[in-house]
């Protein structure tokens, strides 16, 4: 039952790395030079309409952290 769970832990901790580093920043970049915001162009309800890569990539990431944590409390218990 441990390699089990040790084995889906290493799983979850590999899938949350990948996910983390496929998201963009939230850094303006050469835009913060000019005194621009970094959001500059993109509204509330266009930029969170939940259809975008970034909303999905931040439920992915929040579904992972979820499996880490429970993997990593089962282990901890085992």
């Amino acid at each position: 039952m441990t390699t089990l769970f040790t084995v889906l832990h290493l799983i979850v901790t590999v899938l949350l790395i990948v996910i983390v580093l496929l998201q963009e920043g939230k850094d303006p970049g050469m835009k913060g030079i000019a005194g621009s915001a970094p959001d500059a162009g993109d509204s509330f309800f266009s930029r969170n309409t939940g259809r975008t890569k970034a909303s999905f990539l931040s439920k992915v990431t929040c579904a992972l952290a979820i499996m880490f944590l429970i993997t990593t409390l089962v282990l901890v218990i085992l």
